[in-house]
């Protein structure tokens, strides 16, 4: 599968599940790093993920807690 195919895959989903599918990816990409588990560099892909999320921290503390 492409990235184009998966990219329109995720356009076609509400705000959500886009969250959804974010946090999957995430836990993905840590359970399966690509240098093969090594110690690097923090990255910060995950700040695209809540860039349309309209919340306060403390709700983001709330929905998180939720999510656990």
């Amino acid at each position: 599968m492409t990235n184009k195919e998966l990219e329109v895959k995720i356009e076609t989903l509400p705000d959500e599940l886009k969250r959804e599918v974010c946090d999957y990816i995430e836990y993905l990409s840590n359970k399966y790093p690509a240098d093969g588990g090594k110690a690097g560099k923090f990255n910060y892909r995950w700040q695209s993920c809540l860039a349309g999320l309209k919340a306060t921290s403390v709700e983001l503390q709330h929905r998180a807690a939720g999510w656990r």
